[in-house]
């Protein structure tokens, strides 16, 4: 299996466009050869292959487009004149605004497999503007599951598939839909246990790491997991005002209940966190809270990183770990 980090940032990217905060005024700086070491970074986007000649997207960025031309494996690949595309599909966490506007780049008639929860599948197709997803007969084909629920993404070229798994991470429907209600919050947003001949998840919004989460993520290879906030009040602090971390539906990094403290003793080849916030300290690479997390033995997602999960690559990251342990 190969992963590409397309995008690590939550919403709005970094530097976000409005914002003045340090990481958004050193991430700027950096762009003109000055300041502190905090890269800039894209929404967050991922996307997965079985093959290395059909990809399929995890969520849909509202940077997908640019994501997109900036990486040659999605490019059209047509030699007749004709519109093509690697990418055929898109499993969706959630129907935030982040994890869907994207959708709306892949809109040219182009087929395409969208796999979500019902509820997600209910108030995308009950917004007018995504019925340029189906401009014509089958132009989107839907695959709903549930919390708990497993469906396979296959490859186009017959080279077997992967299994993919739901599970709750806690969160609610996003504020445009305008209702609550409880049997649906319990699919508003779900983390996604990919496996094939390894195992891989992808959690970018946790409220919660429950045991049963826990166990889950034991078993694991490789692990993209919420980095949102790094504390708990980080927006109320900096902008005076707003909710807190789990209120909206992400733990926070630091902290005696926070992630890493959370998954201290869990044994996975890497550990990395995605979907950071413009104000996350982790982010500046001169500060402490970035070295509070390679101490921990965690990763922070950047822009551009690239996985490829087999036997022997994991044998050998296995093999790397165990020599800078014993150093």
């Amino acid at each position: 299996m190969k992963i590409k980090v397309l995008g690590s940032a939550a919403g709005g990217g970094l530097p976000q466009w409005n914002c003045s905060c340090a990481n958004c005024v050193a991430a700027r700086s950096v762009a003109s050869g000055r300041g502190v070491r905090v890269r800039r970074r894209t929404q967050t986007q991922v996307a997965i292959s079985i093959d290395d000649r059909t990809w399929t997207l995890l969520n849909c960025s509202p940077d997908l487009r640019a994501q997109i031309e900036a990486t040659p494996e999605f490019h059209s690949q047509s030699h007749d004149g004709s519109r093509h595309s690697p990418i055929t599909g898109a499993v969706l966490t959630g129907a935030d605004i982040d994890c869907v506007l994207g959708l709306l780049h892949l809109r040219e008639r182009q087929p395409l497999e969208i796999y979500s929860t019902s509820i997600v599948r209910e108030i995308i197709r009950d917004n007018s503007i995504f019925r340029m997803l189906e401009q014509r007969p089958e132009q989107s084909k839907w695959t709903v599951f549930e919390a708990d629920g497993r469906f396979e993404i296959a490859s186009k070229n017959g080279n077997g598939g992967v299994v993919c798994r739901a599970v709750a991470t806690g969160g609610d429907l996003p504020c445009y839909v305008g209702r609550k209600s409880t049997s649906s919050n319990d699919n508003a947003v779900v983390g996604l246990m990919l496996e094939g001949s390894e195992r891989f998840a992808f959690l970018p919004g946790v409220r919660e790491i429950s045991d049963e989460l826990l166990s889950e993520l034991e078993g694991c290879d490789l692990l993209l997991i919420d980095g949102t906030f790094w504390s708990d009040d980080e927006l109320i602090r900096i902008q005076g005002r707003g909710r807190t971390a789990r209120e909206m539906g992400h733990l926070p990094v630091s902290g005696a209940t926070g992630s890493i403290e959370r998954l201290r003793g869990l044994r996975c080849p890497r550990k990395i966190f995605i979907h950071m916030n413009n104000t996350n300290p982790m982010l500046n690479e001169e500060g402490e809270e970035y070295r509070q997390v390679l101490d921990a033995g965690w990763e922070i997602a950047q822009d551009g990183m690239e996985f490829v999960l087999s036997q022997e690559e994991l044998e050998g990251q296995r093999a790397r770990s165990h020599a800078e342990l014993k150093r």
